[in-house]
């Protein structure tokens, strides 16, 4: 059973940056966090859980329009980890942060919607401003 592990959650403010970790463990045998599509998400409190980003197996990558130009999805394959490089440019980055992925090896297709079958525990980001 695939188990994600979020960290690098931290206090910031605008003008701020973090790098949010996504380490993969439990793979089926022979597989690796390339083989699964991995996608970011951001729950403020009192809202919905909202797509920030994702990466497919094949290594494209999609943002959501809020975060455009603010944030770099990333994958280090060696470590089975998916990484999330955010800048805070504007108050409003606080949130629970999730990563979530789905098996689909070989496709370039990744989506932000959550409709994953895999997710982690979240990371807290608090915005101090």
């Amino acid at each position: 059973q695939l188990q994600l592990v979020e960290s690098g959650g931290d206090l910031v403010q605008p003008g701020g940056s973090l790098r949010l970790s996504c380490a993969g463990s439990g793979f089926r045998t022979g597989y690796t966090v390339q083989f699964y599509a991995v996608a970011w998400f951001r729950q403020a409190p009192g809202k919905e859980r909202e797509g920030l980003s994702c990466i497919s197996t094949t290594g494209g990558t999609n943002y959501a329009d809020s975060v455009k130009g603010r944030v770099t999805i990333s994958r280090d394959n060696a470590k089975n980890t998916v990484y999330l490089q955010i800048s805070y440019r504007t108050p409003g980055g606080t949130g629970v942060y999730y990563c979530a992925a789905n098996l689909n090896p070989g496709s370039p297709i990744c989506t932000v919607q959550p409709q994953h079958n895999y997710w982690g525990q979240g990371t807290q980001v608090t915005d101090t401003s």
